[in-house]
């Protein structure tokens, strides 16, 4: 079902891993990648991001699409004995006049687009009032930088269930007449139409959501935006033997997943992950700064899911997604369970 919001959540899954693969005579191949800066164009293709600027007028399945089409007959130019991508998935559903920031993941990578419910993102809205102002409208906006409640509207491919979701930073930047510009960064999830309906209301005048642009979705924003058309060169001039401007536009897949803790694990812990197996204290190298889910903060017992971690070998190509369950420091025991095994 299409999704009808200006930003849903992106579509994840669970993945238990796969076999690895094995050559013509039978062998088994090694699951690992090559690191992320040593990967020839097919490899780059197969297994990665592309910040995309998406204009107003398609969707986002629609532009999603086009990126796995022209991929796929450059695949086919390049290594027409490889297999094509099958899909590409982004970071939450845009309307189609919302333009704006929408990291689009390719291939195999697809496995970790839930890493995009985990950071921020940032929109910037006019917002359209249907009367003059009040003279406390900065005041009544800046009500709203915080935990509110919200229910998803009835076009809309979730369940409509009364929801919370958190407004970091609200401000305004210009107000004329009976428009007034937004700068909003929030909780993935967040409907900025309906933040802008209860604006209005809380107004007293009313308001409706006019233009929408996302400018960042984390870890990406929109200085490094690069539109279809950049694509398109990339691809065809990496037919004809220069692939330099294709590796500003795609870039390694471990890129969206720079705000992710990281846990750095040995090549053959990775390889055991491959077919499935957990992260064993054992096979940990190095782990990011980070605690585990347990107590809050403050010393009480409020549950708190693990925290998402990202996996990779010394060499830094991604291995898995997963939640830090155990110590790190530990002789023995899980330390990571997976989510989605990325190799």
């Amino acid at each position: 079902m299409t999704r009808h919001s200006d930003d849903t959540d992106a579509n994840t899954g669970a993945d238990t891993g796969r076999d690895a693969d094995a050559d013509a005579d039978g062998d088994a191949v090694d699951p690992l990648r090559s690191p992320p800066d040593q990967r020839s164009v097919p490899e780059l293709l197969r297994f990665g991001v592309v910040n995309v600027d998406k204009p107003a007028g398609p969707s986002s399945h629609q532009l999603s699409a086009w990126v796995r089409d022209a991929i796929n007959e450059t695949l086919a130019t390049l290594d027409p004995d490889g297999s094509p991508i099958h899909g590409v998935a982004h970071a939450g559903t845009l309307d189609p006049k919302v333009t704006g920031c929408l990291p689009t993941l390719t291939g195999d990578a697809t496995r970790a687009a839930q890493v995009f419910l985990e950071g921020s993102k940032e929109y910037v809205s006019v917002l359209e009032l249907h009367g003059s102002p009040p003279a406390d409208f900065r005041d009544v906006v800046a009500e709203f930088e915080a935990e509110i409640y919200q229910k998803p509207p009835r076009k809309s491919a979730v369940t409509r269930r009364l929801r919370t979701r958190t407004i970091y930073d609200l401000d305004v930047l210009e107000v004329d007449d009976r428009q007034a510009l937004l700068r909003i960064r929030c909780e993935s999830g967040t409907y900025i139409r309906k933040l802008c309906h209860d604006i209005g209301l809380a107004t007293g005048v009313g308001a409706h959501m006019g233009h929408l642009r996302r400018t960042a979705t984390d870890p990406f924003d929109d200085r490094d935006l690069h539109p279809l058309q950049d694509l398109v060169d990339g691809l065809t001039w990496a037919e004809e033997g220069d692939d330099a401007f294709l590796r500003e536009v795609v870039r390694p897949a471990e890129d969206a997943l720079v705000h992710l803790p990281s846990v750095t694990i040995a090549p053959s812990a990775a390889r055991n992950v491959a077919t499935g197996a957990p992260v064993y204290a054992p096979g940990v190298i190095d782990v990011d700064s980070v605690s585990e889910g347990g107590e809050g903060d403050d010393g009480d017992d409020t549950d708190r899911d693990p925290p998402l971690v990202a996996c990779h070998t010394p060499d830094g190509a991604a291995v898995c997604l997963g939640r830090l369950v155990g110590d790190p420091d530990a002789e023995s025991g899980v330390v990571v369970s997976l989510e989605r095994v990325l190799v």
